[in-house]
């Protein structure tokens, strides 16, 4: 993991199926999810993310829910493949 540098600012995308997977949560779990993935703009590989075995993507936890998303860091793009409960996200 790479200490973040305080200039550099990620731009987050989230892919169609990532807005579907948000859109069927709660709005309490969607909120929280949301402030993660936003903080992904200053340090897109947090402290507890985790790269994903046979992927170029990251995990992150919130709570029993996970965001998968990919990193490019020449172009400071953070992509946010899907969203979802713990048991249904990898599928």
């Amino acid at each position: 993991m790479t200490a973040p540098d305080p200039g550099r600012r990620y731009s987050v995308i989230v892919t169609k199926r990532a807005k579907k997977d948000l859109a069927a949560l709660d709005r309490k779990t969607a909120r929280r999810v949301v402030d993660a993935l936003l903080a992904l703009e200053t340090t897109p590989r947090p402290p507890g993310c985790k790269k994903l075995t046979g992927r170029e993507a990251y995990r992150v936890r919130i709570g029993d829910y996970r965001a998968i998303y990919t990193v490019e860091d020449d172009l400071l793009v953070v992509e946010v493949i899907r969203v979802g409960h713990r048991r249904d996200v990898y599928r």
